[in-house]
């Protein structure tokens, strides 16, 4: 099968890409110059793939100034847009469009599954929603949307950015700690994408987390038990928001999401909870 994978230099897209050529699969990448450039082009480039999954998006955890908050609108809008209408002028579009959202397009209060439609009146899950709505756009046979929580994985993503903290033995808790977490191995992650391409009744949105979401405290817990390390450090919420302003919102708020549709599906999660996720990455 060949595969297109547009944001494929980020940590998902990397692991993804040696995942399928295991699987014998071609893939091919989508770049800046791709995705910047002319839209007979890109349609050129996607020619033959029976699967394209879109993964481009700036960094969320950032200071959130107004010209930044345009680049995490321009990254994921613009982009997706651009291979939506790329799609449009292909003669055989790619049978299956997986494109990326997030988990912040809900509340922080409740417990949240695909059936929901109450969606958080904030800039992320304004700007998840708008994300969604134009991936639906495309004319692809199926569009799945994967609402990623925070993917874990030895190799990248939040778990690589607090190791070296955890392990001097100066992590602790953020904020209170209450807040929920909703997190994906990064394993469980690239065999739900697998699951998703090879089965063709999968379509729609599908959350893209653990069966048992946790809290920052409970992550916390679980680094210090699994490195033996103390984590008696904790980062005030006020000195997060003089760092990144509003998008230490990310940090110090959380959503407690279910994977119910992959759950009906009959997908098996390797890690379902943070302890075993852990343990197998530290």
């Amino acid at each position: 099968m060949r595969i297109a994978i547009a944001g494929m230099s980020g940590f998902v897209g990397n692991t993804l890409k040696k995942v399928f050529e295991q699987n014998g699969d071609e893939v091919i990448g989508l770049d800046r110059h791709d995705l910047n450039g002319d839209v007979a082009l890109l349609s050129t480039r996607l020619e033959g793939c029976e699967a394209l999954i879109n993964l481009s998006g700036a960094p969320i955890i950032a200071r959130w100034s107004d010209s930044y908050k345009q680049t995490l609108r321009d990254s994921r809008l613009l982009t997706t847009q651009k291979l939506v209408d790329a799609m449009a002028k292909m003669s055989l579009p790619p049978s299956v469009f997986i494109s990326t959202s997030a988990v912040g397009i809900y509340p922080n209060n409740g417990i949240y599954d695909e059936s929901t439609q109450h969606y958080a009146d904030d800039f992320l899950g304004q700007l998840c929603q708008e994300w969604e709505q134009t991936a639906l756009k495309a004319v692809a046979k199926r569009i799945v949307i994967t609402r990623f929580g925070i993917v874990m994985g030895r190799d990248g993503g939040a778990l690589a950015q607090m190791l070296p903290i955890f392990r001097l033995g100066l992590g602790g808790v953020i904020g209170s700690g209450e807040q929920h977490f909703s997190w994906i191995h990064i394993d469980d992650l690239t065999r739900g994408f697998t699951q998703i391409i090879a089965n063709e009744t999968m379509h729609g949105v599908y959350n893209f987390v653990a069966p048992e979401p946790t809290t920052n405290r409970g992550l916390t817990e679980a680094l210090g038990k699994a490195l033996h390390r103390p984590t008696i450090f904790p980062v005030p919420e006020f000195a997060l928001k003089l760092l990144y302003g509003e998008g230490a919102k990310v940090l110090t708020d959380g959503q407690k999401v279910i994977p119910k549709r992959l759950l009906n599906e009959g997908f098996r999660f390797e890690y379902p909870n943070i302890e075993s996720a852990i343990l197998n990455l530290v």
